[in-house]
């Protein structure tokens, strides 16, 4: 995440409270916007930046950029095990559909999962809908652009004229 932590033992929340003497306040400024990210990296939670810093021979860009890939690796192979096989997986959003590095890297190492990327697929699909997997990949892996803005706007009116969401 940009500038929240994700997963996190809430022990850590006591720990920093006794030994740091954080209040509430400070736990929440940390975990909501000085985490994730941010937090790592130290300079933005912002992935176009951080793989420039990191290009540039910044190492806390370079380990906010392993870990996010490394957690997205490691959702798809926990995903994998609890469904048991999978059709397709999804990169989509700012980072998905515009980051081939972090595609490539978040797949890398999972081709024993059935995971094949091609390299060249992946590097022409920014912004735009590509299947960019192999073709003898067992999962097709596809970067489909989403318009989130307007998929809020839209479910926005449906609250307030009390349509059933779709």
């Amino acid at each position: 995440m940009g500038t929240r932590p994700g997963d996190v033992d809430p022990g850590v929340l006591l720990f920093l409270e006794r030994q740091l003497g954080m209040d509430a306040a400070a736990l929440d400024e940390m975990l909501n916007r000085k985490s994730g990210l941010l937090g790592v990296s130290g300079v933005s939670n912002d992935m176009r930046d951080l793989l420039r810093h990191g290009e540039e021979g910044n190492g806390r860009a370079r380990l906010a950029v392993e870990m996010f890939c490394y957690r997205v690796r490691k959702y798809i192979g926990a995903y994998l095990a609890a469904l048991g096989r999978t059709d397709a997986i999804l990169f989509t959003g700012g980072i998905g559909e515009n980051s081939a590095p972090v595609r490539a890297q978040s797949c890398s190492g999972l081709e024993g999962l059935g995971i094949a990327l091609d390299a060249d697929a992946n590097v022409k699909a920014i912004g735009r809908e590509a299947r960019i997997s192999r073709e003898e990949s067992r999962t097709a892996v596809w970067v489909v652009p989403t318009n989130e803005e307007l998929l809020i706007a839209r479910d926005t009116v449906r609250c307030i004229l009390g349509l059933q969401l779709e």
